[in-house]
């Protein structure tokens, strides 16, 4: 059975050296929170396999978030773009992660939220990431070369991104039409060496049939960004992420690192989730439909033993103004595979026309010339 309670954990706090007294930061790739200045090195306990859990879904619903933890956790939201993130206490300004807008700390808010239940640690470091992004600029062939000079300078942050997954059971009832194809033997006349002659071809109809019915569909670990900060087609395609390696959450893992706190709530999630479901609900009605063709009129889905998770997948992130505009820039830290945004260049763009036009100027030419039109 699931479970509808959340891990009892505190976001946020920090863990000293206890040797030094500095701040311990985790060791992206490893099991170690590390102190910069003296060398000391402490070891996160690990859980030895355990199961990950699912969580009832409509039982968070009823209960809101009365059950869940209410936690002190010092927030920095940025007057820029919205984003609200988790910062250290002592610190008191620092550039937001997503759009590099200079922010002020503020005294720690007391906000009800669903604690994260799991993560997946950051598995690659800052100059990892930042080598796999020089490699990614260097195929933009259309930017512009001052962007993609000092973009190639810019340092990134590490960032955990909430996320939702849910799992679900779906039943469809549909109605819609089989297209099952037939053909017809059909006359035509063309020209052959200047003669007329009479020739037959195979034409290709569809005779369409009402259809209905029922299908059932299983889904898990449907993936939903719980954030606005960030653009959800780059999301989408730092996927996938090896969400079975994901660990229970431990803050010993976030230190060193910003956490952004959820823009999207649990109900919200699934309604995405909804959508992101719909292309194989659809599938299998097309698949119980038969035929060689289908149309779907109508459908009423109906979802039950809904459950969730509410996980934390570390990216790295950074922002780059240019001309007015910012243009964002994300590294899965556990792939190294980049996303982001990035401007034109017009003279490139101009030239490549160009290039293109001579080229087909040039093949043009010796066509002519050969077929004696051009002497």
């Amino acid at each position: 059975m699931p479970d509808s309670a959340a891990p009892n954990t505190t976001p946020g706090s920090t863990i000293a050296c206890k040797q030094c007294g500095a701040i311990l930061a985790f060791a992206p790739g490893t099991t170690l929170l590390t102190c910069q200045y003296c060398g000391f090195k402490m070891e996160i306990a690990q859980t030895g396999g355990a199961q990950i859990k699912e969580f009832d879904f409509d039982a968070a619903l009823a209960q809101g978030q009365s059950s869940q933890l209410t936690s002190a956790a010092a927030t920095i939201t940025c007057d820029h773009c919205g984003a609200a993130t988790s910062v250290r206490s002592d610190i008191v300004t620092d550039a937001c992660p997503f759009c590099n807008s200079p922010i002020k700390n503020t005294q720690p808010k007391t906000e009800s939220t669903i604690s994260p239940h799991y993560l997946l640690p950051f598995g690659i470091d800052e100059p990892k990431a930042r080598g796999a992004f020089r490699q990614w600029l260097k195929k933009l062939w259309l930017a512009p070369n001052d962007l993609k000079r000092n973009a190639a300078g810019k340092t990134f942050q590490g960032v955990y991104i909430p996320f939702w997954t849910y799992d679900s059971k779906v039943d469809t009832r549909y109605s819609g039409e089989r297209g099952v194809d037939y053909y017809t033997t059909e006359s035509y006349t063309a020209t052959v060496n200047g003669r007329q002659v009479t020739r037959t071809r195979q034409v290709r109809h569809t005779r369409w049939s009402p259809a209905s019915g029922g299908v059932a569909n299983a889904f898990d670990d449907v993936l939903v960004a719980a954030t606005t900060s960030l653009p959800k087609d780059k999301l989408d395609k730092l996927e996938p992420w090896d969400l079975p390696r994901c660990v229970p959450f431990d803050e010993r893992y976030m230190a060193g690192f910003r956490s952004e706190r959820y823009r999207i709530d649990l109900r919200q999630g699934f309604e995405i989730a909804k959508v992101k479901m719909q292309p194989e609900i659809d599938s299998t009605i097309c698949r119980d439909i038969g035929g060689d063709h289908q149309r779907i009129h109508s459908r009423d889905s109906r979802y039950h033993d809904i459950t969730f998770k509410h996980i934390l997948l570390p990216i790295w992130v950074s922002a780059y103004a240019y001309k007015s505009r910012i243009f964002q820039f994300l590294v899965n830290a556990r792939t190294a595979e980049v996303q982001g945004e990035w401007p034109y260049s017009v003279p490139k763009i101009v030239a490549l026309v160009i290039a293109g036009l001579a080229v087909v100027g040039t093949v043009v030419y010796f066509y002519m010339r050969s077929q004696g039109y051009i002497p």
